[in-house]
């Protein structure tokens, strides 16, 4: 499955305007209910609950937050660029405004993390940040997430 695959028609939200991490992450849950046809809170707890594990903060201003959750059919992604970032407790103690969530169905092994880990080479990259941080809207930012060149991107 290409990355762009992972993220539907509406999965990506550029200015999302949140003051925190839970904040960010039901925000992004909203948007995710609204794509699979889950219950907001349903993903919103799964995420929490990873997140509970250990920060999905990833450094450089990413987060990658992540759940498998029962009901869906298969990984579905999310993007959203903060207004202003959020702390994540990432590794290098920067706050993120970079959010990439990943929903997986419960049984997606494989698939989730294979998703996983090109989601986080794609994130890894430098050129690859600053095109999201200067695109100016979400149908550039899912360009510049799926390997398109970005049109009009400053």
């Amino acid at each position: 499955m290409a990355l762009a695959d992972l993220i539907p028609s509406g999965g990506v939200h550029v200015d999302l305007g949140a003051s925190s991490r839970k904040q960010a992450l039901q925000a992004m849950s909203d948007l995710a209910a609204d794509l699979t046809g889950q219950p907001a809170r349903a993903i919103f707890d799964a995420v929490l609950q990873r997140e509970r594990l250990g920060s999905t903060g990833v450094g450089q201003g990413v987060a990658i937050p992540h759940a498998r959750l029962a009901g869906i059919d298969t990984v579905v992604g999310i993007f959203a660029r903060l207004r202003t970032p959020v702390d994540f407790e990432s590794i290098d103690g920067r706050p993120a405004d970079l959010i990439f969530m990943l929903i997986a169905p419960e049984d997606a092994g494989a698939e989730h993390l294979k998703a996983l880990a090109r989601v986080s080479r794609l994130l890894r990259r430098e050129d690859v940040r600053q095109r999201l941080r200067a695109a100016p809207d979400n149908e550039a930012v899912h360009a510049v997430l799926a390997g398109e060149p970005a049109t009009d991107a400053a």
